[in-house]
């Protein structure tokens, strides 16, 4: 398997609000250190991002958010704002015009959707090098290989068309599907296999049939990102159908969580997708910080397996997985579970 990784995530590390208090992110530059780590150790090597596409990233991004996205550091120390990460304030809640504002502190609100993530010195070089790491992981499948994995940093799959939030900035997934699509793949499946709902993801595809977006995770009702994963989401227009939600409890382990995934991936074989993409949150292990399902390490290897079991050229992305210490293990074990069905 051709793994893609990169140095230049460490450029990124925001500050977050959490339980009321200004921390450094649970998404760390150590989480990719650990995957490098115990990728090396089953003998994987890696190989350097190719130059982005920005071309490819605005398929799935609106231009005014990218722009927005590519300068607004620079115009937080320009406005001499003290703090080293730009953060929102307020948000466009119920009764509020959804104008865009013209001030940086407005449009962090406007573009933003969650306290989690700030924007840095060097996020927007580490987001471009990660949709990068997975075009790159695409290129290869497309040119042949049956499957490849970017280790993407930071994650994606809570950035939507025009916001970002959840540790997320540009959404690796959906670049990956796109540039499938691009490639001649008439309708590929993105899984999503972390404990958060993918609501970037889903508002990317929610209204086309060429997508089907899969996504397996804790209850909204419960779970961030609270509004958006719940199981009467399928889809709109061209698109209804062609999106599923499949939300469990908290305490969730592998027996039931493997259930679902088989529904997931019995819907991806029956609707004629001809490749794959893998949003790999490992943030369902049942010592995560921030997550509340219960699967093992070996549980891992079984799901990766049966992803492999679809038969589909496949991209698998890095998504989640806060445990730091135990996120390359987890990795490694799916990664060595699909290549071990391969044969």
């Amino acid at each position: 398997m051709r793994v893609f990784a990169s140095e230049e995530h460490r450029r990124h590390h925001s500050l977050e609000v959490d339980g009321g208090q200004l921390i450094p992110s649970w998404e760390c530059p150590e989480r990719a250190d650990y995957v490098r780590d115990a990728l090396r150790r089953d003998g994987h090597s890696f190989e350097p991002a190719l130059t982005a596409d920005l071309e490819l990233v605005g398929r799935v991004h609106d231009a005014d958010y990218l722009e927005f996205l590519s300068t607004a550091h620079a115009r937080w120390v320009e406005a001499g704002e003290p703090g080293p990460t730009a953060l929102g304030l307020c948000w466009p809640t119920r009764g509020m015009t959804a104008a865009r504002p013209t001030s940086l502190r407005g449009q962090l609100g406007y573009y933003g959707f969650a306290t989690d993530s700030g924007i840095a010195d060097g996020t927007w070089e580490a987001a471009v090098e990660a949709a990068a790491l997975a075009q790159s992981a695409t290129a290869a499948v497309i040119g042949g290989d049956r499957v490849a994995f970017a280790l993407c940093r930071p994650p994606g799959h809570h950035a939507s068309r025009n916001q970002f939030g959840g540790y997320c900035y540009l959404n690796n997934a959906a670049v990956s599907a796109a540039q499938l699509l691009a490639a001649g793949h008439a309708r590929v499946a993105v899984v999503d296999v972390d404990y958060h709902h993918g609501n970037g993801t889903q508002d990317i595809f929610y209204d086309r049939d060429d997508v089907l977006y899969c996504s397996i995770h804790g209850d909204p009702t419960f779970e961030f990102p609270y509004f958006t994963g719940y199981a009467e989401e399928l889809g709109v227009d061209r698109g209804a159908g062609f999106n599923l939600n499949l939300p469990l409890p908290r305490g969730t382990g592998y027996g039931p969580w493997s259930a679902a995934l088989e529904r997931c991936l019995g819907l991806v074989e029956s609707t004629d997708c001809t490749a794959m993409v893998v949003s790999l949150g490992v943030d369902t292990y049942e010592a995560d910080p921030i997550s509340h399902f219960t699967l093992t390490s070996s549980d891992f290897r079984a799901m990766g397996e049966r992803l492999a079991g679809c038969g589909l050229p496949t991209v698998v992305v890095l998504e989640g997985g806060y445990a730091v210490e135990a996120i390359g293990t987890n990795v490694a074990a799916v990664l060595a579970g699909f290549e071990g069905s391969l044969g």
